[in-house]
C-alpha cells in the first residue's frame, strides 16, 4: 500500500496482482460450492483486515509522532 501526494491510498503492484488472481479465479468457476469458498475466503480476509485497522488506531501514533525523542 502507499499513500500518494494527495493523501489517497495506492495499492501496491503485489496487492494489485493477488486482486487480479482473484478475479480470474471467481470468473473461471462454474461451481456454486467453489464459488461460496472463494466467497467465504474474501469475506474472512476483508473481516480480518479491518480487525487489524481498528487495533493500529487503537495504538495511537507512534512516538516520533507524539512529540516524544527518538
Amino acid at each position: 500500500m502507499e499513500i500518494s501526494m494527495n493523501g489517497s491510498i495506492q495499492l501496491s503492484t503485489e496487492q494489485r496482482f493477488q486482486i487480479e488472481q482473484f478475479n480470474r479465479a471467481l470468473d473461471t468457476t462454474q461451481d456454486p460450492d467453489q464459488l461460496r469458498q472463494l466467497a467465504k475466503q474474501l469475506m474472512q480476509a476483508w473481516q480480518t483486515q479491518k480487525a487489524a485497522t481498528s487495533w493500529i488506531m487503537r495504538q495511537g501514533p507512534p512516538p516520533f509522532l507524539r512529540g516524544g525523542q527518538c
